[in-house]
Formats: structure tokens, sequence, C-alpha cells
């Protein structure tokens, strides 16, 4: 008697279903992974403002103008830039240009956009003062796809703020 060497359909079928199993689960783990590349890119860049905008107020205090509006008052002694960037209550200003000068960012990475911006058909928030994404990055408020970070500057009673927006990377 001669004995077959092989698998059996009901072998072969119950594979393919355990493979199919497996891809669903496993697949959608990597299909964003641009997504989260994208997110994770801005949650450094905002890292990297508050780190940069923790260095301008210890430059700010030793030079004693931490408390000074150094944009509308930049005829105040000691209100000169720092690093390139305004200054306004020992942090950085809001306005594009600061900010992409302590981010030190290059403009094939990041677009910095002051607020209520339109870049394109790209249309930003106007309640905070600047605006930086990826650089190639199609969002808007409009669309709700929205990838960026926000950066709202110091006032006389407040600190600045950050926000991640990353729900449409």
């Amino acid at each position: 008697m001669n004995k077959q060497q092989g698998f059996t359909l009901i072998e072969l079928v119950v594979v393919i279903i355990i493979l199919g199993i497996l891809a669903v689960v496993a697949a959608p783990k990597f299909i964003n992974l641009q997504g989260d590349a994208r997110a994770s890119t801005l949650q450094g860049a905002k890292a990297a403002l508050q780190g940069a905008n923790s260095l301008v107020y210890s430059k700010a205090a030793i030079g004693g103008f931490e408390g000074v509006d150094c944009v509308d008052g930049a005829a105040t002694e000691g209100c000169e830039a720092i690093e390139g960037a305004n200054v306004v209550f020992g942090y950085v200003a809001g306005d594009a240009a600061s900010v992409a000068a302590v981010l030190d960012v290059v403009d094939e990475d990041f677009t910095v956009i002051e607020s209520g911006g339109e870049d394109g058909d790209m249309v930003f928030p106007s309640d905070v003062d600047v605006v930086v994404f990826p650089t190639g990055y199609k969002a808007s408020v409009d669309n709700g796809k929205i990838c960026w970070l926000e950066y709202s500057q110091a006032t006389s009673s407040s600190k600045p703020s950050y926000n991640v927006a990353d729900g449409g990377c």
C-alpha cells in the first residue's frame, strides 16, 4: 500500500482562513504608519517649541524683561530679539518668523503660518496665533482633516499654549 503525502483540502482551507484572520487583525496596524509618523513629528515639534520657550524665558528673566511685551514695546531697554525671535512677556512671540526661528524649521519639513491665514485651499483657525504643519500636507478646519500644531503666545496673565491637533493626520 502506497502512502500519499500532501495536505487535504480541509487543511488548506483552514490555513487560508487563519492567514485571512491574521491579515485582518494586523493590517490596520500598518496601514496608517504615515499618519502616525506625522502626528509623532508634530508632538516632537511641540516639545521643541516648549523647550525653546523655556530657554527664551530664562534669557528674558536674566535680562529682566520677562514681564514686558517686547513686540509692542520694542524701545524698552533689553527688549532686543533673542535668537532672531521676538519676545512677548518672556516667551516667543506668536508670529510665524519667531516660531520658525526658534524651531529652526526648514521649509521642506514644516510650514509655519499665522492665525486665520490660508495656504492654497487650506484654512486655519483664527483663535490661535501660529499654526505649524508638515509641508505638503493638505488639511483644513473646513473639512475636519486637521494635522498641525497650534501655538498661542503668552499674555500678561497667561503662559503660551500649545495644542497638537492630529485628528486627520
